[in-house]
């Protein structure tokens, strides 16, 4: 039997076959134009009656042959077309970003012309050979909630879209951590009933090419939809949400022990010499990978069996070995790029915070690079010009170091210490700002659970750089150094209403002569510097201040935020010649490769 399908949104036509026995009754509703112009010719406009027709008249063989063949070649010529389909991204619930232009987009089929509509525009387009299409809606004010409607040859309708601020999350863990983990968090997600805020999580993915499009959906944020949303991101977006008063849509994108290298694009990587070694580290991972992968399965087995025995003898378990890096590992360079921030590029935003640095502390020199570059490779694709990009330096952890009497000398193992000064010198890039959070880290626990304070203080420096309220938003970061016989005067921006020691007196100060010795330091505030000397060096060349990876450090503003670490000197650290994050624990911390343990790059 022959038999052709369609629907009134598409030309899709399906010939089944064909039986002379049998009467034809076609169960389309729509005829493309090609064969409503020929049965116009047969004198009709009802195909079934046609047909019925010519099949049943005894010596019409040929006019049957001939309209057999006639309406196959139509139909074969009928081009197929597909539905109009939109990015995740785009979607019921979603926030616009306000007073900017803000595109739209998907795909379709080929040529195929596509009409938006939304709060009072109306904007064609046509698709191009790869069925791509991007229409842009004119600026808007903040408002709504708004319906919007995309037409092809199908129609969307997507509804509570609000127009407001945007902005993305994105880092490893600590950016990752979710509110039901963070400190307070009944409390916090019970009052989470905040309608006006959206929030759309990227979902995990790595690809070894651009991808189109995520795994997510915008959501009211709500005591049923924030416990698993980023912490550090809800947190940030509560803070400005309650100080403007305007809705606010939340992205995170983040993955938990990831470097930074995995978050930039292959292009941007290749750019650089500083990067080589990166990618020659993986391609050499990736001919490993036979090796790597039984060497893992053995260590797992010795791990597995380890476990028990802690169990049973009650201690602490040994940590997990980390997987080699290679294929399906999240540390590979540019593939959470590829998968989580690409597929959600060009949707318009007002800025990016993050919060990572972790997993790239043992290069923390190569981390002065790596860190600018993803910001100007996320600059350049968003095509949004320099948009703010807020950042987290890296909390206290592990043993603290206080002042003791002892001398420290170079080079100084601290890579948290260095990866924090990278931090601290990014902020030479336009419209960044960093967020201290050397007081609100936890010695024993890499993912401290405050993470309202580290919100909080974020949308302090949205307020003050994006928003333009004249507020304090920053604690003291170090400016410059002069040497007066035997003591150092150190001279700070962002004194606020003034400096203070928290808690007594100042702490953390180290100072060093010629020979590079570092030796704990008197240090007492003067007005907007501090003075800072040591009966140990006659002779002071160089500062430094929370050097250490959890030091204990007590110089603030009167507002209350935390002074950056920083040192004066610019000596060679124990990371500055180190590519790869292997090779510092070989040299450095030798015994944690003991056991199984891999350090992960």
């Amino acid at each position: 039997m022959m038999k052709i399908s369609g629907h009134q949104n598409s030309t899709l036509y399906e010939v089944q076959g064909f039986d002379h026995s049998t009467i034809w009754e076609p169960t389309f509703s729509l005829l493309p134009i090609h064969i409503e112009s020929i049965l116009n010719k047969l004198g009709t406009n009802d195909l079934s009656l046609s047909v019925n027709k010519v099949l049943h008249t005894k010596h019409n063989t040929m006019k049957t042959g001939c309209l057999v063949i006639i309406i196959m070649l139509c139909i074969i010529s009928v081009p197929v077309s597909a539905d109009v389909k939109l990015p995740s991204i785009i979607g019921n619930n979603m926030v616009l970003q306000q007073d900017m232009e803000v595109p739209v987009w998907g795909k379709a089929s080929p040529n195929e012309v596509i009409t938006v509509i939304f709060n009072g525009q109306k904007v064609t387009t046509k698709s191009g050979k790869e069925g791509n299409w991007i229409i842009y809606l004119a600026p808007m004010s903040a408002g709504g909630p708004f319906s919007m409607n995309i037409a092809g040859y199908n129609k969307i309708e997507l509804t509570n879209i609000l127009i407001g601020e945007v902005w993305i999350g994105s880092g490893q863990s600590n950016m990752q951590l979710p509110v039901k983990n963070s400190a307070k968090a009944d409390e916090e997600i019970s009052n989470a009933k905040l309608p006006d805020i959206r929030l759309f999580t990227v979902k995990h993915r790595m690809s070894d090419e651009l991808l189109e499009d995520c795994q997510g959906e915008w959501v009211e944020c709500s005591p049923l939809t924030v416990g698993n949303f980023s912490a550090v991101t809800y947190f940030f977006g509560k803070n400005l949400y309650k100080a403007k008063n305007t809705p606010f849509g939340l992205i995170h994108s983040s993955w938990g022990g990831t470097t930074i290298e995995a978050w930039i694009s292959r292009e941007f990587l290749m750019s650089s010499s500083d990067f080589k070694p990166i990618l020659e580290r993986y391609a050499e991972a990736l001919e490993n990978v036979p090796n790597s992968t039984k060497e893992y399965e053995i260590m797992i087995h010795d791990w597995e069996i380890k476990v028990k025995q802690k169990k049973a003898e009650d201690k602490e378990i040994p940590p997990k070995p980390i997987p080699p890096l290679g294929l399906g590992h999240p540390h590979t360079p540019t593939v959470l790029f590829n998968g989580m921030i690409a597929p959600i590029i060009p949707y318009t935003i007002r800025g990016v915070i993050w919060y990572q640095g972790e997993s790239n502390a043992t290069r923390a020199f190569q981390y002065r690079s790596l860190f600018p570059t993803l910001i100007n490779n996320w600059r350049y694709l968003w095509n949004q010009g320099p948009f703010p990009f807020l950042f987290v330096q890296l909390a206290n952890y592990s043993v603290p170091v206080a002042n003791s009497g002892e001398s420290i000398k170079e080079p100084c193992v601290s890579p948290w210490a260095g990866l924090r000064e990278a931090q601290l010198m990014t902020l030479s890039q336009k419209n960044t700002r960093m967020v201290v959070s050397i007081d609100i880290g936890d010695a024993n626990d890499i993912h401290p659970k405050n993470k309202q304070d580290v919100g909080y203080r974020l949308s302090l420096a949205a307020r003050g750089i994006v928003y333009g309220e004249n507020i304090v938003y920053s604690g003291p970061v170090y400016s410059s150094i002069r040497i007066v016989g035997d003591k150092a005067r150190i001279n700070f921006d962002h004194t606020g209403s003034g400096l203070m020691a928290k808690g007594g007196d100042l702490k953390g100060f180290t100072i060093a002569g010629q020979d590079r010795t570092f030796v704990w330091a008197e240090a007492i505030i003067e007005r907007n510097a501090v003075i800072v000397h040591s009966q140990k060096v006659s002779d002071p060349v160089a500062v430094r201040y929370a050097w250490a990876d959890n030091p204990k450090c007590n110089l603030y503003n009167e507002e209350g935020l935390p002074a950056s670490p920083f040192r004066t000197d610019n000596w060679p650290g124990i990371t500055h010649d180190v590519t790869s994050g292997r090779e510092f624990i070989e040299n450095n911390f030798p015994n944690l490769l003991l056991g199984g343990v891999i350090f992960h790059e």
